[in-house]
């Protein structure tokens, strides 16, 4: 398993390289101000940031109580991303609605349309992050007893 300032690492990253790709990104393809969008990104950020944290730590242990460790595969990463978004979408759509005063319908397409992007950056970033911080693992070797 991560250690906690390991995935304070990782939310932070994520959420910085996020912001640097999708607020220019965002305030072009949806055409509102990029200081509008810059907004919702940074606040959408921040929620989704703590976020992160708690969904990778429940997912983590669930997988390490279900499955007895916490190495997931393309299908496992693709699921993982998908619940994450569907968890994140429901909490910053209704800021989206308030801050852009928009109705819900488009609070809901906006949310969408990040949360596409997002799944595609989270599986990427996430497979990169793991390439370049693998966890550590803490299964006993073949043939050797534990101590």
């Amino acid at each position: 398993m991560r250690t906690t300032p390991d995935r304070i690492r990782h939310a932070i990253s994520f959420e910085l390289f996020g912001l640097i790709l999708v607020t220019p990104l965002g305030a072009r393809l949806l055409g509102f101000e990029m200081l509008h969008i810059g907004v919702v990104v940074v606040a959408s950020a921040t929620m989704a940031m703590v976020w992160t944290y708690l969904y990778n730590l429940g997912f983590d242990h669930a997988m390490r109580r279900l499955a007895g460790h916490t190495r997931k595969s393309v299908l496992l990463r693709v699921g993982h991303a998908l619940l994450f978004e569907i968890g994140l979408l429901l909490l910053l759509m209704p800021f989206i609605a308030w801050y852009l005063g928009v109705s819900w319908l488009e609070a809901f397409l906006i949310d969408l349309s990040f949360a596409g992007f997002y799944v595609v950056y989270a599986f990427a970033f996430n497979w990169a992050y793991d390439l370049v911080f693998p966890v550590p693992d803490t299964a006993p070797k073949p043939g050797r007893a534990s101590t």
